[in-house]
């Protein structure tokens, strides 16, 4: 009511890594996409996602603050400085957002875990298009102290590791 919305605050200070969806989380050099692979956009994971069959719930992989917003791909910056890059689907930029409802605005503040938007998984598969998902320290190099994680099954939202920043 008066401009102060949940999305405006600044999140707490939180290094926990949170599933985007529900899905088996996995390592980035089992991606079939060799950008993701080779780590060439930085360090993370990957989650394959189970429930393909109807519209999914997608879920902030870390507390941060919103740097793009574009369906397929949404960059955070965590308050130590990690920048975060949640890439739905392989090469699914070719679908000009079509499949994506993503609830973000630059500028904006999520927690980890926090609802952000949902995909239609069937209109990927239509596509022939992998469903894998990336999250992304972009900035691994010259930020990234340490990152532990815990494969295997999780649900959308559910702690699934956690990255630590550098101290500067």
């Amino acid at each position: 009511m008066f401009g102060n919305s949940r999305r405006e605050k600044v999140p707490l200070e939180d290094s926990k890594l949170y599933a985007p969806m529900d899905g088996e989380v996995f390592e980035l050099t089992k991606v079939s996409e060799n950008i993701f692979a080779q780590k060439l956009m930085g360090e993370g994971y990957a989650i394959e996602p189970t429930a393909t069959s109807t519209t999914a719930k997608i879920y902030s992989p870390v507390s941060g603050r919103v740097t793009i917003s574009q369906g397929h791909a949404v960059g955070l910056r965590r308050t130590d400085g990690l920048d975060i890059f949640l890439h739905i689907g392989i090469d699914t930029v070719s679908l000009n957002g079509e499949p994506f409802d993503i609830n973000l605005k630059i500028g904006d503040f999520v927690k980890g875990g926090e609802k952000i938007g949902s995909v239609k998984w069937s209109e990927i598969q239509k596509a022939n298009l992998p469903l894998t998902t990336t999250v992304l320290i972009t900035n691994t190099a010259k930020a990234l102290e340490d990152l532990n994680m815990n494969y295997g099954f999780a649900s959308g939202a559910e702690v699934v590791g956690e990255a630590k920043a550098k101290q500067l």
